[in-house]
């Protein structure tokens, strides 16, 4: 008796999938462009900079962030390396019930930054370590300030943190916080003999940190 093999056919990696995941995919994806020009632009790395970091070109970077690119595994995964994020951080990927985060320190400028939340968007929190005698002129005081976009809210937690902020010289101890436009001309030094650390929460758009409590019985810090 002659049999008859049934073969199917393997899925079609390029067929568009059904209406429910399709959608969630495109929703993701839709995500990936605005999180990449996001975090260049935290990082204050140019698009000439990063396609050197990554061998990609700068037409198909500037092509993934406005979102005329599709993004893919060979793409996402030399920028997740540049930018020392993990790949389902940088794809936007759906929570996965854990909440612990995963923390890859990086360094930039001479100091080291410990990433605190997992998101792209929005505020971020981190861990940052200045080490001794970093960034201080011949005067003891930081030296080249500068400016860019955003809001930031930093607590020192140990040693010493100088700053100059504008015409400001101010020297902060742990239990000290400061908060500040970086629009205004600042810089940030170690003048200890120690590491310095400090927590750093930064708005990229100018958020500003609301406190809706203070110590003591206080009134709010935004209304009365």
């Amino acid at each position: 008796m002659e049999q008859h093999t049934r073969w199917r056919a393997d899925p079609d990696p390029d067929a568009e999938p059904d209406n429910d995941e399709g959608g969630a995919l495109a929703s993701v994806l839709s995500g990936v462009g605005p999180r990449l020009r996001a975090l260049r632009r935290e990082r204050e790395i140019t698009l000439a900079a990063l396609s050197e970091r990554t061998g990609i070109s700068v037409s198909t970077l500037s092509r993934l962030e406005s979102g005329r690119r599709r993004p893919t595994l060979e793409l996402l995964l030399p920028l997740a390396t540049a930018y020392h994020v993990p790949l389902d951080e940088l794809v936007g990927a759906p929570a996965t019930g854990d909440p612990r985060i995963h923390p890859r320190p990086f360094t930039r400028f001479g100091q080291t930054f410990v990433p605190l939340t997992r998101y792209l968007g929005g505020l971020h929190a981190y861990k940052q370590i200045l080490p001794p005698g970093y960034n201080c002129g011949a005067d003891g005081r930081p030296a080249e300030p500068r400016t860019h976009e955003g809001f930031e809210w930093l607590y020192v937690l140990s040693g010493r943190v100088a700053m100059t902020l504008g015409d400001r010289q101010l020297t902060l101890v742990a239990g000290e916080a400061a908060e500040f436009d970086t629009r205004v001309p600042h810089a940030l030094a170690n003048p200890g003999a120690q590491p310095a650390e400090f927590l750093s929460l930064f708005g990229a758009q100018g958020e500003r940190i609301h406190v809706r409590a203070r110590p003591g019985g206080g009134a709010p810090a935004d209304g009365p």
